[in-house]
């Protein structure tokens, strides 16, 4: 698919594409009246095609020296956290773009992150004073759903090289946020995006399986049984005959020392046009986390492989107190897992709730030891960590 003839351009600055500043409240009243706008039912919106979102982006580090201490890091390549907060944007931007009617100078419709689906890397490190190039648009569509996909490029000797692919999930609401609204449908013109419409499909039921699946509902597998006997027989202190003498085999550490936590005050300078909190911000502060801790656990310099299965579940609004508590829960070779979930503390109510759980996937520098599991919660966290670390080698 050859989409880029007739297709402008956009600069990238400062990762706002459309939201001005101004009072929220104000907007918040104005948004209401776009409910007439909303369509009653799929099939009166017009089908729309890939190539009617597809979309361009440069960020110019190379062209424009200016911005690039924003997105510059402590070994002078540029800040994965940065990156997300791009691709957050830019995916609800294409998904703007697919459901833009002419006649509308305003959309009705809220469009949100709701799934991180997957986003993996060919390159270690992202260069700070070359162009980078974004490009992506809608892959599939369901009622009210978007799956949009996205590729990331840098500009080297005069062509631009890959750097990683991403597939977001967004989901359509009314103008208020409160209700799904029903998007324009997606129409396949050749074999080629047949088959990328129908792997969207299947991205989907992927999906409904893991979380089936899920350790959190299903007991282990046989297999995975005998990964964690095999486990707690490794660590069992052969010098007693009791149940709850364990010893640490060696190059191996408990999992209940492979953890950092952190705390993020939530103020209006993140907040999206809906008084909440940008959800990319989010991705780059549990981001950071997750890098600390590969950092930390492997004693040399990480390098992020892949982020899988972002959940995001709860808004995050301003004022919060976001608390993240990241974990090692799977190691092989020089590979570590990372595991960041975050919640939202209600000062008032003094209660907690998950807001996101993420999944990075880092490489380090040397050979990492082994994380062992003690009790029978960090086993799960153990057996989980296994099956995204298994995904996501299958995928690269």
């Amino acid at each position: 698919m050859d989409w880029k003839e007739g297709c402008g351009s956009v600069v990238l600055l400062n990762n706002v594409f459309f939201f001005l500043t101004r009072d929220h409240v104000q907007a918040m009243q104005e948004r209401k009246a776009l409910h007439t706008l909303l369509a009653k039912r799929q099939e009166d919106l017009p089908p729309r095609k890939m190539k009617d979102s597809y979309l361009e982006v440069i960020l110019p580090l190379g062209s424009q020296p200016e911005i690039r201490e924003k997105y510059l890091n402590v070994h002078n390549s540029v800040r994965f956290g940065r990156i997300l907060e791009d691709l957050d944007s830019l995916g609800v931007l294409i998904c703007y773009t697919h459901t833009k009617q002419e006649m509308q100078p305003r959309s009705p419709l809220s469009i949100v992150t709701a799934l991180v689906d997957k986003i993996n890397l060919c390159q270690k490190i992202i260069h700070p004073d070359c162009d980078i190039k974004f490009t992506g648009n809608v892959s599939w569509v369901g009622k009210t759903s978007m799956e949009v996909k996205m590729h990331m490029l840098q500009l080297h000797d005069g062509d631009y090289s890959p750097v990683l692919d991403a597939t977001f999930v967004m989901v359509a609401r009314d103008p208020e946020n409160k209700r799904p609204a029903f998007v324009n449908p997606l129409i396949p013109e050749s074999p080629e995006e047949e088959e990328i419409f129908k792997q969207g499909e299947l991205n989907k039921l992927k999906r409904i399986d893991f979380n089936t699946a899920s350790l959190l509902k299903m007991a282990p597998t046989a297999e995975e049984r005998n990964i964690v006997h095999d486990i707690f027989l490794n660590t069992l202190d052969t010098r007693t005959v009791s149940f709850q003498s364990r010893k640490l085999p060696p190059n191996a550490v408990w999992m209940e020392d492979a953890k950092l936590k952190g705390l993020q005050i939530c103020h209006p300078e993140e907040r999206n046009i809906f008084n909440r909190i940008f959800g990319g911000f989010l991705m780059r502060k549990a981001f950071e986390l997750g890098w600390a801790i590969a950092c930390s656990y492997g004693g040399s310099r990480p390098f992020i492989v892949s982020v899988d299965d972002i959940m995001f579940q709860k808004p995050v609004e301003v004022g919060s107190l976001l608390l993240l508590s990241g974990q090692v829960c799977y190691t092989e070779n020089n590979y570590i897992q990372i595991r960041v979930h975050t919640e939202v503390y209600n000062a008032n109510t003094r209660e907690n709730h998950t807001t996101n759980v993420f999944h990075f996937t880092f490489v380090s520098e040397n050979e990492v030891p082994q994380v062992v599991p003690k009790t029978y919660g960090e086993s799960m966290l153990y057996l989980d960590g296994k099956r995204h670390f298994t995904a996501v080698m299958k995928e690269i």
